[in-house]
């Protein structure tokens, strides 16, 4: 038992470091008497994330869960040199539409905690298809025999430390004072006039970062 749950802490903090979750939460956390707003994203994936990996592990999603396909080490890299041209040629895209799109996120300054929670429990409905660090740790509570509640409990311990991150930036900005405030006004003034440039200039390198991993990998054999 000691064992898969040190193996549920370790990898709960390996997908803690998720620029899907963290980035926008930086985000929301430089909006004025933000957070309210950064609280509700976080329950958002919060609440996301736990659902789906209480019902992979206990209800039907556990049927599901054994059906889910183990590509091969070679199927992998290929996957992963697809999404690095897919990711390559949204970037063009973004790139071509950068202006319209820094003006269409500056435009839409208001943050409201509802948004802000359906904003984080969208990313998270997302995310779960390819969150392969909870699959493991699902399938190790599984594997691991314990009764129903140490299962929920292990699951639970899971997401807590997914959201550490998260749970850090709705402490910092809760303690931020006046002088602080102004300069996370700048800070997001800045990613406003820029955001079509940064998107775009994010999803280029994940796309070469994509194509280099399955590129070495398949020549690595």
């Amino acid at each position: 038992m000691l064992r898969v749950l040190v193996l549920v802490v370790t990898l709960g903090i390996a997908d803690s470091i998720n620029p899907s979750t963290v980035a926008p939460a930086l985000y929301i956390a430089t909006a004025k008497d933000a957070r309210g707003s950064v609280a509700s994203f976080t329950v958002g994936v919060f609440a996301i994330s736990l659902i789906g990996g209480l019902a992979l592990a206990l209800g039907p999603g556990q049927l599901l869960f054994s059906w889910i396909p183990h590509p091969s080490r070679e199927s992998h890299h290929l996957i992963e040199l697809a999404l690095g041209v897919v990711a390559l040629a949204l970037s063009a895209v973004l790139w071509r539409g950068r202006e319209g799109l820094s003006r269409r996120i500056s435009k839409s300054e208001a943050q409201s905690e509802r948004a802000s929670f359906a904003l984080g429990a969208g990313i998270m409905v997302l995310e779960l298809p390819t969150a392969f660090p909870y699959f493991a740790a699902i399938a190790a509570v599984v594997d691991s025999g314990a009764n129903v509640l140490a299962q929920i409990g292990l699951i639970v311990l899971f997401n807590v430390v997914f959201i550490l991150p998260l749970l850090g930036i709705v402490a910092l900005r809760s303690l931020s004072g006046e002088a602080a405030e102004r300069r996370l006004a700048a800070l997001r003034d800045w990613l406003h006039r820029r955001a079509g440039v940064l998107l775009s200039a994010l999803v280029f390198g994940v796309g070469v970062a994509l194509l280099t991993f399955g590129g070495l990998g398949l020549a690595s054999g």
